[in-house]
C-alpha cells in the first residue's frame, strides 16, 4: 500500500497524519499546544518550543495506530499560513524541519504547503467533495488567527491556489470569540464552551460591519463588553457573540455569490466546526463543511496535497 505524511505545526495544535492512496484510508493524531490558564495564546517562541517537544511523540502513535511508514512514497508539511507574498509565521518552521528530516531519511520527496491550503483541501475530503479541487470555488478559512474568502482554482504546481478576495479587515472571528470567552472566564479556546454555553442559539441576527465584501468584527468584541458590563447574562453574551460571526460569514458569502456567480461554498477552519453556523450556511448557500476533526486544525489536508502533488489517485 503507498502511504504518504503531512504534518502540521500551527499556532495552536501540532498535527501529522498518513493517508493511504489506494483505499483512502486516513489515520491522525494531534495535540493542541498548552496555554496558561487566563491567556489567550502564544508567543511564536514558546509556539516553537512546544512543537519541537511534541512532534517526537506523536509521530510515534502515528506509526502505532497505521504501522510502519517505510511504505511512505512522499512527505509533505505546511512551512507558512497562506500563499499570500511574504506570508511567514516561525512556528511552521517544526513540522516543515521535522518533514525533511523524515524524507531524507526515507529516500523520498517532501513538498511544502501552506497551512491555508491544508484546511481548504481536509475540508473537501472531510465533506467527500475532492472533486471540486477541479475547478473554481470559494471556500472560507475561519479560524483564531484567520478570516479569509478564498477564490480556490486548480493549480498545476500547487494542486490549488487560494486567492484571498475578503475577510475580517479587524479582529478576526476565532480571536473574538475567544476574547468574549476571556470576559466569560471560559478556557482558552474558548470555542466549544461558548457554543455550549449560548444555547439555544436563537434571535435577530445582527446587522454586520461591512466594508465592500469585507467585514469589521472589532465592534462586536465591544458590543459584547458593553452588554457584560450593563448586566445581561453570560448566555446572551455568547448567543450575541455567535449571532454576529455567523451574520458576518453569511453577508460575506452572498457578496461574493454575487460577484463571482453560483460558485460551489466551502467553509473550513476551526471556527466553522460551530454547529449553528453549519447549520445556517448550508441551509442558505449548500455550504460543504467537513467534519470536526478536519475543521480544526489538523495535517489531514497536508496529506491529502501530498498525495496529489506526488500523482498518486485517491478511490
Amino acid at each position: 500500500m503507498t502511504r504518504y505524511l503531512g504534518l502540521d505545526t500551527s499556532n495552536y495544535t501540532t498535527s501529522v497524519a498518513a493517508l493511504e492512496a489506494e483505499t483512502g484510508a486516513l489515520w491522525q493524531v494531534k495535540q493542541l499546544l498548552p496555554v496558561k490558564e487566563g491567556e489567550l495564546g502564544l508567543r511564536q517562541s514558546d509556539a516553537v518550543f512546544h512543537h519541537v517537544r511534541q512532534l517526537p511523540e506523536l509521530v510515534e502513535r502515528l506509526v502505532s495506530e497505521c504501522g510502519s511508514l517505510f511504505s511512505v512514497s512522499a512527505v509533505g508539511a505546511s512551512d507558512r499560513p497562506s500563499q499570500a507574498e511574504g506570508s511567514y509565521m516561525p512556528c511552521f518552521l517544526s513540522g516543515e524541519g521535522a518533514a525533511r528530516q523524515l524524507a531524507a531519511v526515507l529516500g523520498v520527496p517532501m513538498y511544502r504547503f501552506s497551512h491555508q491550503q491544508g484546511h481548504v483541501m481536509a475540508a473537501l475530503y472531510g465533506a467527500e467533495a475532492l472533486e471540486l479541487r477541479e475547478r473554481p470555488f470559494l471556500a472560507f478559512h475561519v479560524s483564531g488567527g484567520t478570516t479569509d474568502a478564498l477564490l480556490v482554482r486548480p493549480d498545476t504546481e500547487a494542486v490549488i491556489r487560494c486567492e484571498r478576495v475578503a475577510g475580517s479587515l479587524d479582529l478576526k472571528a476565532g480571536q473574538l470569540i475567544d476574547r468574549v470567552g476571556g470576559m466569560l472566564g471560559l478556557a482558552f479556546p474558548a470555542g466549544p464552551a461558548l457554543e455550549q454555553l449560548a444555547q439555544p442559539i436563537e434571535g435577530k441576527t445582527p446587522r454586520p460591519s461591512m466594508e465592500g465584501t469585507s467585514c469589521h468584527l472589532s465592534g462586536v468584541e465591544n458590543q459584547c463588553r458593553k452588554l457584560l458590563t450593563n448586566g445581561a447574562s453570560p448566555q446572551e453574551v455568547a448567543r450575541f457573540c455567535l449571532l454576529s460571526v455567523c451574520g458576518a460569514v453569511e453577508t460575506m458569502t452572498e457578496c461574493l455569490l454575487q460577484q463571482y456567480g453560483d460558485l460551489p461554498v466551502v467553509y473550513a477552519g476551526g471556527v466553522m466546526s460551530n454547529g449553528y453556523l453549519r447549520e445556517v450556511l448550508s441551509r442558505r448557500f449548500g455550504g460543504r463543511f467537513a467534519p470536526p476533526a478536519y475543521s480544526a486544525d489538523n495535517a489531514a489536508g497536508i496529506a491529502v496535497l501530498t498525495c496529489l502533488k506526488a500523482g498518486g489517485v485517491l478511490p
